[in-house]
């Protein structure tokens, strides 16, 4: 069984600053991680190599920076790591993001199952996974906190408000997880001695025999037009007093000053 894991490096820190000219946010100075999500489908990935016997292949889109992320892949245990790296990949947006890993996915040959995390913390979309299972034709189950399987058969429980569901799908097959699916694992040293003289390999818009008509900017049908930080929310003011009538007619008064009534 092949199991191919889609992650994304994201910032680490909820202190992002954005760039006003460019609405894209500026990561210089600011640590990067594997999306939190990204790494429990990561660790569903590697347990079904414990278990299944299964190949562990870590894809991502993005800079050359991004092979970072691909190291602590490796050093927790993947086998492969592949980065899709291409100027005319910039400015992505989820529809374009979703085409080329599934370009990506192709350029593997033999699939049988899909990870990926919910969503990106930077994005909040939850689109990419989804997104991915359309390009390549396969059913795709989302919030998924427990995978198992057996032969051709996937079993999950899909997680929701109020409870949950569990599914029989064949494979092929595009799984989104939850947080609560697991714990994942720490890099043994080993694993980091490993990663850290392996080789990334590279795949790039041509090498993905790629339409340019669907990558970057000219692949994708949605713009960001701006990015702002909502203002703070203030406390409000609180009216005292004991008398009801006296308090609602300052309610009133401010509320009219507010332009509110």
């Amino acid at each position: 069984m092949h199991v191919v894991v889609c992650i994304k490096q994201v910032p680490g820190t909820t202190k992002v600053q954005i760039n006003p000219e460019t609405n894209t946010l500026i990561r210089e100075g600011v640590e990067a991680i594997i999306n939190p999500f990204d790494e429990n489908a990561l660790e569903a990935a590697l347990a079904l190599k414990d278990t299944r016997g299964a190949k562990v292949t870590v894809m991502t889109m993005g800079p050359p920076q991004a092979e970072s992320a691909l190291r602590e892949a490796l050093s927790r245990g993947a086998d492969d790591v592949l980065l899709l790296s291409d100027r005319a990949f910039a400015g992505s947006d989820t529809w374009a993001t979703s085409y080329t890993l599934a370009q990506g996915i192709r350029a593997l040959g033999s699939v049988d199952l899909v990870l990926c995390g919910k969503q990106a913390i930077d994005g909040d979309t939850a689109q990419v996974g989804p997104g991915i299972a359309e390009f390549l034709g396969w059913p795709v189950i989302t919030y998924v906190r427990k995978l198992d399987v057996d032969g051709g058969l996937a079993r999950v429980e899909r997680v929701f408000e109020d409870g949950y569901e569990r599914i029989e799908a064949k494979l092929p097959l595009v799984v989104t997880t939850v947080k609560e699916m697991n714990l994942p694992r720490m890099a043994s040293l080993k694993g980091r001695m490993r990663a850290k003289k392996a080789d990334i390999k590279l795949l790039t818009a041509e090498s993905l025999s790629a339409d340019l008509k669907e990558i970057g900017l000219k692949g994708s049908p949605t713009r960001v037009v701006r990015i702002f930080t909502p203002p703070r929310k203030t406390s409000g003011e609180k009216i005292d007093g004991t008398e009801p009538l006296l308090a609602a007619r300052t309610l009133v008064t401010r509320l009219r000053e507010q332009k509110i009534l």
